[in-house]
């Protein structure tokens, strides 16, 4: 499991690495066509993780802990213009949330947790290995939506 945290780690430097190379104005823009953002898709990856890890898996009761999730969460949208501090405090807890998913990975806060269906694919994640290996495909695939949004902002 080290290469997977390894994995997911390196992948949010490198969209941390996109993020950095844009103003705020471009993280922010909605071009037309698009129904979200830069700095929206990268949030979602912060808050998804710790959502799918944590609260589908029964660990925690709901996502009142997961700072953001209320703005980032699956189905919604961008609703206002964030912050400079917002994007700094998000970049932050992309990789500090990794680092204590794998840490409480390592204690085996996981080792009980409750087999759930995924919301978007309807596939069944039996343990906390399956959801960090799905969560590298969530991540990338949000990255690959940044990517393509900043070649339009």
């Amino acid at each position: 499991m080290n290469e997977v945290f390894e994995f997911i780690i390196n992948s949010r430097k490198a969209f941390i690495n996109l993020i950095d190379g844009l103003t705020i104005e471009q993280l922010n823009k909605v071009p037309n066509g698009f129904n979200n953002n830069i700095i929206w898709n990268f949030g979602h990856i912060v808050v998804s993780t710790q959502t799918l890890c944590y609260v589908r898996t029964g660990i925690l009761q709901d996502a009142s802990s997961v700072k953001f999730n209320e703005f980032y969460k699956k189905d919604t949208r961008p609703t206002y213009v964030v912050s400079e501090g917002e994007v700094k405090e998000l970049k932050a807890l992309a990789l500090e949330s990794v680092a204590k998913i794998e840490e409480d990975y390592k204690a085996g806060k996981f080792a009980n947790a409750i087999p759930f269906s995924t919301s978007t694919y309807g596939v069944e994640m039996r343990n906390i290995e399956e959801v960090l290996i799905t969560t590298i495909g969530h991540d990338n695939t949000h990255f690959g939506y940044a990517w393509a949004l900043k070649k339009v902002v």
